[in-house]
């Protein structure tokens, strides 16, 4: 049984530590979660302002979602190993609010739609091909189309991790 439960736990220990640290360590553009202040990216803005530089009003923002997306992979209906997502979409700019508001009816679309991935052999063999994490994107980015309109216009795969048992 500890022969096990140990690998599951280093795995956990390793990604709340990667998470952690990637928390800490991004960059200064990410929109910051809900809830969280601001304040640090305020001055940045001012100083523009004084040099004169004009703010871009049409670019997209970035929405990164909360929380991982774990998706179990089963064979003979054991699981035989686990996928481990973070997901960011693309918006239109002033839409991270309503991303938000909206995101647990996000999250359970998309978990539909990475079950169904690996349910059809997705996240088998080479799980990182091109082809595979592309037919990914676009089911991901018509299921939150559908739910969000023209107001998301990508979906990023920011991490992905499988763990074999």
């Amino acid at each position: 049984m500890l022969r096990l439960l140990l690998p599951v736990l280093l795995g956990l220990t390793g990604l709340l530590l990667g998470g952690g640290a990637g928390y800490f360590l991004r960059p200064a553009g990410v929109a910051a979660p809900p809830g969280e202040s601001a304040g640090a990216e305020e001055p940045a803005h001012e100083e523009a302002a004084a040099h004169g530089e004009a703010e871009t009003s049409e670019g997209p923002e970035y929405v990164k979602l909360s929380n991982q997306f774990i998706v179990p992979i089963l064979d003979k209906g054991k699981v035989a190993s686990m996928v481990i997502l973070s997901l960011s979409l693309e918006v239109t700019k002033g839409s991270t609010s309503e991303v938000y508001a909206i995101e647990p009816k996000l999250r359970d679309s998309f978990l539909q739609v990475m079950f169904d991935h690996a349910n059809a052999g997705g996240f088998d063999g080479a799980y990182t091909d091109g082809a595979n994490l592309i037919l990914l994107r676009q089911a991901l980015l018509e299921t939150a189309k559908r739910i969000m309109g023209d107001t998301v216009s990508d979906v990023l795969i920011i991490d992905i991790v499988r763990q074999d048992s």
